[in-house]
């Protein structure tokens, strides 16, 4: 696997919620990562994916709601997202994707 491919499994998907949007005012992009991801590789992934340089990674752990799916008692999936700060001036483009 290269580098490049890395990357792309660290970040899977930006986060697009009115929350997310607040916070992009900030200078701060939020997206979905694996569970396993630390703060690091998120930094190295969002600066080579994107060319921007990142001064500070947030994480958050969600955990899985206990739902009904048809009657029956599921569990939805753990999710950890990534709050990203990005140096003034740089910024990312959520909408046009990678």
């Amino acid at each position: 696997m290269s580098a490049n491919a890395k990357h792309y499994d660290t970040v899977l998907t930006p986060v697009i919620t009115e929350k997310s949007t607040i916070v992009a005012e900030n200078n701060q992009i939020v997206f979905q990562v694996p569970l396993s991801a630390t703060k690091p590789e998120i930094k190295t992934a969002v600066e080579q994916l994107f060319n921007v340089s990142v001064m500070a990674v947030n994480t958050i752990l969600t955990k899985g709601k206990t739902k009904r799916f048809r009657g029956r008692p599921g569990r939805r999936n753990d999710v950890k997202k990534a709050i990203v700060t990005l140096k003034d001036g740089d910024t990312i483009d959520i909408a046009t994707g990678l």
